[in-house]
């Protein structure tokens, strides 16, 4: 008896009309769909059918007879149309030694090692992502520290162009007022992560960075 070998990665997609498979890369998840191919055995119990609902009841028990016939013909010519499915889908697939994973070949195989990619990821492709995530990262700590100077700008902005709270006196770039003596620091923010902050303190309560 010749035996069918099967996989895990596929679809049975056959109806009584006929027979249609799709088998699909385990890693990626793309694959390939076979043409439709026609069941002889269903169109003739669809005609027998039909035959059965022109002339009344007297055919009923020979319909159910043709479709015990067909279902074993059915599965016969089933048997036949997935066996030459596999036959044609399995050049397009490798199969994994390391994983056992079968893959499709155009995009999932590793040709130079031998292995799927997710056993022997494509090293060029590493690198090219690699590079692009360090750029990101690196576009990602200027920004940071752009805004961290717009916040440090803003909090001299504060000390220097503010008028005394106190008097309206103008504030002339010292931390206390020149006609009141009353502090002039009245708004501060954290140079480093632009939070507001108490004038008086060292260390900002939200980053911890230390304050000038």
């Amino acid at each position: 008896m010749d035996l069918i070998k099967f996989v895990r990665n596929y679809n049975d997609d056959s109806t009584e009309r006929g027979f249609q498979f799709e088998f699909f890369c385990d890693r990626c998840g793309a694959g390939y769909r076979t043409p439709f191919k026609a069941s002889a055995t269903g169109l003739a119990s669809e005609a027998l059918d039909v035959a059965s609902g022109l002339l009344g009841g007297v055919f009923g028990t020979v319909a159910n007879v043709g479709d015990r016939v067909h279902s074993a013909a059915w599965e016969k010519a089933h048997d036949n149309a997935f066996a030459d499915a596999v036959k044609h889908a399995k050049p397009h697939f490798r199969q994994c030694p390391r994983c056992s994973q079968w893959v499709c070949a155009e995009g999932c195989w590793n040709e130079t090692r031998g292995l799927c990619k997710e056993c022997a990821p494509d090293l060029a492709a590493e690198m090219s992502a690699l590079q692009v995530e360090a750029t990101i990262e690196e576009a990602r700590q200027v920004a940071h520290a752009a805004a961290s100077e717009r916040a440090t700008a803003e909090s001299f902005d504060k000390v220097i162009k503010a008028n005394c709270p106190k008097c309206g006196a103008p504030a002339g770039g010292g931390k206390f007022c020149a006609e009141c003596g009353a502090p002039l620091a009245t708004e501060k923010f954290c140079i480093e992560c632009g939070k507001k902050i108490p004038t008086n303190v060292k260390f900002c309560p939200e980053c911890g960075k230390p304050q000038q």
